[in-house]
């Protein structure tokens, strides 16, 4: 473990901030989580990021020795959208999970990515999650944008938090919608009784907003498109599910007898829209329909 020591001159500037300024190769998130983790000591003591320095104060700031990356590189193709020095941008396919967590080491997004950059991925979230920003369920396909640095990461991240990054949907739902399109603005939090799942909890959940309109209707099902404004863990599969239009597919929110027979949720990420977190222009891409959608709409229209 590295240790670094300084004493202030300044008066009045977050620890955080002032850190960044005299840390150069660390990031602001990289340094907030030196703070939280209590590696970062002002007069001996741990603050809190929003810790003013004043002058004279004596600042240790303790920096771990890197960990070696315990989930290996594999050899899994995944489609390439868009690829920078900062950003990649891919098509996932159905059934990846994106990072690795219990139970799943080995086949996700994350690992098939380590093959493609190397150590070329932000190490903001760490060693599990190199790279990932936000993130689609296992059995959602679709657009997904992965940070290569992590000025880019820190960027995108900070345009989830403003809800300012354009997130497009394409479901089929059962039941068939009346209204032509709807908002649901619903606060999504952890299910009461079942801890694996997710629920509107007016008590102890963050709001979540959820935008959808109808393209086609069939005999018991409605294709839509959705939009997300909020980004919550589960969002538009606990919506749908809320309003009385759960997801085909979906054996978590959905029905337990689906006559559709299919294998996870119809659900896909059409489109993502955001502005270069590093380059400032605006970015926009589409990920086709895929085929086992495109056989379930066949299947509803006949």
């Amino acid at each position: 473990m590295e240790e670094i020591a300084f004493v202030s001159n300044d008066n009045g500037i977050r620890i955080d901030a002032w850190l960044c300024g005299k840390l150069k190769d660390y990031s602001r998130s990289y340094i907030q989580k030196l703070i939280s983790d209590e590696m970062i000591l002002v007069n001996g003591k741990p603050v809190k990021s929003n810790y003013k320095v004043k002058p004279m104060d004596e600042i240790l700031a303790k920096i771990p020795e890197p960990q070696v990356l315990d989930v290996v590189a594999e050899d899994i193709s995944v489609p390439i959208l868009y690829e920078d020095e900062h950003i990649i941008v891919v098509d996932k396919p159905k059934g990846m999970v994106v990072h690795p967590a219990a139970g799943n080491y080995s086949g996700t997004l994350v690992n098939a990515l380590l093959n493609h950059c190397g150590d070329n991925l932000s190490d903001i979230n760490g060693i599990i999650r190199p790279g990932i920003v936000h993130r689609i369920d296992k059995d959602t396909s679709g657009v997904l944008v992965v940070a290569k640095s992590n000025a880019a990461h820190e960027g995108l991240s900070r345009r989830l938090k403003d809800h300012d990054i354009e997130r497009v949907y394409v479901a089929l739902v059962h039941g068939i919608i009346r209204e032509e399109q709807g908002k649901i603005d619903a606060p999504i939090g952890r299910h009461p009784v079942d801890r694996k799942k997710m629920a509107v909890n007016t008590k102890n959940g963050r709001r979540a907003v959820t935008r959808f309109k109808v393209l086609e209707r069939f005999k018991d099902a409605t294709y839509i498109e959705v939009t997300l404004e909020t980004g919550r863990t589960h969002q538009i599969r606990v919506h749908m599910s809320y309003i009385g239009y759960p997801i085909i597919g979906d054996t978590v929110y959905g029905r337990k007898n689906d006559v559709y027979n299919v294998n996870g949720q119809a659900l896909h990420a059409k489109k993502l829209g955001f502005v270069h977190p590093v380059k400032g222009e605006y970015m926009e891409f589409e990920s086709p329909i895929p085929m086992y959608f495109k056989e379930l709409l066949k299947k509803l229209k006949m």
